[in-house]
Order: structure tokens, then sequence, then C-alpha cells
């Protein structure tokens, strides 16, 4: 009987430890496998001395105490992994781990790393005796577990040289496949907003003219832009549309290396991921860093709108520079007669330089949406996409999930749904949309990250401009709470329209009892699991 009780307890400590360890993956994973961003992560969260995390190690002691009353405290070690694995299985993720192959190879580490300690301390500890043997592993266990962090990016280390390998190979199969497509039409896409819109705009446009491939979901980094060309680029493709994230210096060109675009476009520049790049001088450079590698027989396709792109002078190859609202004479195209409704955008795209006009009607709505639209435009009129094909598939353009994209609710009240890494600028945007709605208009926000030392300015001044655009706001979670209630009260929201929850699904149980038919919420930002 006795016995049991330690296979039991040994058992809910493994399973305990294998819970902690998958959740610690998924964080990991979520700072793309870099040691300093998760470092970063546990220090800003406070996750290394989180409760749970405080109570294992007390539990752990406690029972390395009671060394001589191993039944008590194998006792108490499985009450605490019981109640633990409880914890970790009600809890519901917005980004669940995703098993990829590297995901599997880190985790098969760290289990290989446990069972090491797992031995060490049966061999030095143990006695031989089965029930004393079965505690130790539990000991060890939880040990581990309560080391999680550490044991992650041990893993992580182990395993860079065969990440570096692996990576290595796969770059020069995708390097060959591009090399034998010497007709392929590659047009590169990045900024600090707006690349995936445009992205998804010209993939639209292009394809009724060409075979078009794009590089899917949010594979904007050099791993996954070879990924699109090992799985997915095929020999009939015409036309390579490869989106250009980046957080540091050389991200791009570290892609535009591989792919060797002859088409890019810059739609912003501005305060985003200043944690990583430190000053917008360097985000500058980075973006332009696509403009920098095209061919003097390419073309440049750049936001007139931002400072940092109006700016910043392009010599190498012919530009286009494009503007919705800093329209210049420097612009070459612009939009006029924007008229909104209910089923979406008319507008004009004009043409400086040959004087052509194309009116244009589309579902989406707002200024960053037509600024996306023109540059799309613009590359598809360099591409020899007639007129006629350019209206027809911006009609049909669906708007893009989670970037101002717009529903109705069975309940009556509309959606605009703005959830997707917001920013200073588009959030400014979709707070015009939301004021120039009927009804009762109602903010639901995290606030932005990722902005450096701006981080509290720009989200005080956020919340400073909803106070004018909403009627009730909602402030979710903890991370930007005081800078955004000191910009709503600045800007004269009386304290009775503001709603404080911490989380996501406390909000929308709100907004249950407080929107109905005819009324307008907006989405705005939705913060990943690494931030609370």
């Amino acid at each position: 009987m006795l016995t049991a009780i330690f296979i039991f307890v040994a058992f809910l400590a493994i399973l305990n430890t294998a819970a902690e360890f998958a959740r610690d993956l998924m964080m990991f994973q979520q700072n793309s496998y870099r040691a300093d961003r998760y470092g970063r992560w546990l220090s800003e969260s406070g996750d290394t001395t989180s409760m749970a995390r405080l109570c294992g190690m007390f539990v752990f002691l406690l029972a390395l105490a009671g060394f001589s009353f191993r039944l008590p405290a194998t006792v108490i070690v499985g009450i605490f992994c019981a109640w633990n694995c409880f914890t970790l299985g009600r809890k519901k993720y917005k980004k669940p781990l995703v098993w990829t192959m590297r995901a599997r190879r880190i985790i098969a580490v760290m289990w290989a790393l446990t069972v090491i300690v797992a031995a060490a301390g049966v061999l030095l500890f143990g006695g031989g005796n089965l029930d004393l043997d079965l505690f130790v592993v539990a000991e060890c266990m939880l040990l581990c577990y309560c080391a999680s962090h550490i044991i992650v990016m041990l893993a992580n280390a182990i395993l860079t040289p065969v990440e570096k390998s692996i990576n290595r190979k796969y770059y020069r199969e995708a390097e060959d496949t591009l090399r034998s497509m010497p007709a392929l039409k590659i047009i590169g896409v990045t900024g600090s907003y707006g690349k995936t819109s445009t992205k998804h705009y010209l993939y639209r446009i292009l394809s009724e003219q060409y075979q078009t491939l794009m590089t899917p979901g949010n594979f904007n980094t050099t791993l996954g832009v070879i990924r699109t060309v090992r799985e997915h680029l095929k020999p009939y493709h015409e036309v390579f549309i490869v989106e250009m994230g980046a957080k540091q210096i050389g991200d791009i060109k570290e892609i535009c290396d591989l792919v060797h675009p002859t088409v890019g476009i810059v739609t912003a520049v501005g305060p985003q991921h200043l944690e990583s790049f430190k000053s917008i001088a360097n985000v500058q450079s980075t973006k332009f860093e696509l403009v920098d590698s095209l061919p003097s027989d390419g073309l440049a396709v750049v936001n007139n709108d931002f400072e940092k792109i109006a700016d910043r002078p392009v010599a190498n190859v012919p530009c286009e520079r494009y503007a919705v609202a800093n329209v210049t004479d420097e612009v070459d195209y612009y939009a006029e007669d924007i008229r909104y409704s209910a089923a979406g955008t008319t507008f004009t795209a004009v043409c400086r330089h040959d004087g052509h006009r194309l009116e244009l009607t589309t579902r989406l709505v707002g200024e960053c949406n037509i600024s996306n639209l023109l540059a799309a435009v613009a590359v598809a009129r360099y591409m020899g996409v007639t007129d006629d094909r350019i209206r027809y598939a911006v009609e049909k353009i669906e708007q893009v999930e989670h970037r101002l994209s717009i529903k109705k609710i069975p309940g009556g009240y509309t959606i605009i749904d703005d959830a997707y890494n917001s920013n200073p600028v588009g959030s400014a945007m979709a707070l015009d949309v939301l004021a120039a709605m009927p009804g009762k208009r109602i903010l639901l926000t995290p606030g932005m990250v990722e902005l450096g030392t701006e981080q509290f300015d720009r989200n005080r001044d956020f919340g400073q401009k909803a106070a004018t655009c909403c009627d009730i706001a909602i402030v979710v979670g903890h991370y930007n709470r005081d800078a955004i209630l000191e910009g709503l009260k600045a800007g004269g929201m009386p304290e009775t329209a503001i709603r404080r929850v911490d989380t996501f699904a406390e909000a929308q149980a709100l907004l249950g009892s407080l929107a109905g038919n005819g009324d307008t919420v907006l989405y705005e930002n939705d913060l990943p699991d690494t931030f609370k």
C-alpha cells in the first residue's frame, strides 16, 4: 500500500514537471527561441518568483528537510503537484504551443537533462529501497520544475549547433529552388506596420493576371521565407510576394540576400519594436535595407506619410512615393475623393507623373487601408495589370482578420476588430473609424507594447485620443493600465465611463451588459501570453 502511494506521487511529480515544461517551452517559442528575449520576459513577468514557483521551492525544501519522514513528505509533494497540475491544466492560452520539429527537439533534450538529474539523485541518495528511490525521483522532478526556465534555455543552447546545421541545409535548398526559377518576379514588402495587409491586397490584385504566391501568415522571418519556398513555391509561379519582418538591424538584409527582390514596398517607419531597435533611426535603416538591396532596373514604392520615409532619399533604384495624408509635390500616387459608408470606401487613386486616375470601391475602411491599397495599385500598374482587373480585385478584397475588419454580431452590435499588433498610427486611425460610427461606441484595449522608452507616453496619448472617440473604455490587464487611464482622464472621460478588467474573457463577458443593438465595439490590440 505504501509503495503504491510513492508510485502515485512520483507519477504526479513527473506530470507536474511535464505540464510546466510545455508551458515554459510555449513562452520560449513565443519569444522566438531567443534566450535574451526570454530572459527579458522572465524579468518583466516575474514568472521566476510566481506564487506557484515559490510554493514549489518551499515544498521541495520542506520535503528535503523531512527526508527521514518520507511518507508525510511524499504526501506534501503529491498534494502540491496535484494542485499545480490542476491549475496548469485549466489555463487557456491565446497562442498555444506549436509542436514544430524544433520544439520537439528542445523538449526531448529537456527531458534528457531531467532524466540525468533524477538518475544522479537516485545514485547519490537512493538506497536500493524502492520507496526511497521513488521519493528521490519525486524530489528531483520537483527540483526540475523549479528550475524549468534554466532547463529550457540550457536545452536550446545545447541544440544551437544542430539548429544552425539544419537551417544551413534548408537555406541551401531554398536558394537552389529560387536559382532554378530566374523568371520569377520577387516583391518584398516591409514596414513597421501595414506590411501584412499590403501583402494580401497586392496578392489579390496580381492574382488576376499572374500565378502568384505570398508568404503565408506571419512567415516573415528568414526561416519563414525558407519554409515557404521549400513547401509552397512551384515551378508554375510567376510572382512571389515576400513579407519581411525585423526586430533588429540586418534582419531585412538577410532575407533579401536569399530572395533577391526586384520590387520593394516600405509601408511605414515608426516606433515599433523600439525595445530591440533602440532608436527610430535604426528602424529606418533596417526597413530601407529592402530598398538598398534592389537592382537599378527594379522599383521601390515607399510611403511618404511617414517622416522617416519622406526624408530618406532613394538613389539606387527608381522610386514611386505614395501618400494619403502628406500629399506633396514629391508624391507620385495619392488618393482623392475618399468617401466612407456602411458598405466600405470609394476613392480615386491618382498617379501624378502620368495623370492616370482610377476610381476604386472597396469593402475596407480606414485611412491605413487606403494607403496600403495605393501601394498595391502602384506595383500592380508597374507589373502591367489592367485597370479593369485592378478595379475588380480591389472590390473583391476581403478584410484581413484582426486588421480593422468589421463584422456584425447576432446581438445587434458591430465589432471593429483591430486586435492584431497595434501601433500608434494604426490605433489612432482605428479610433477615428470608431468615432464615425453611430450608436454607443465602446473601446476594448490592453494598449500597445514593444515601444521601449516611449511605451508610457504613447499609451497615454492613445488614451487621451480615445476619450474623444468613444463613450465607454474597457482597459484590459495591468501592463499599460496606468498610462491609458491617465490619458482617458486627461481627455475628459468621466470615471463612470471607464471599466477595468484583468482579462479579455472578463471584458467580453462585460460587453454583454454594455453593448446593444446599433452600438459599435472596437477591439484594439490583443496582447500575447507574454504580457499580463
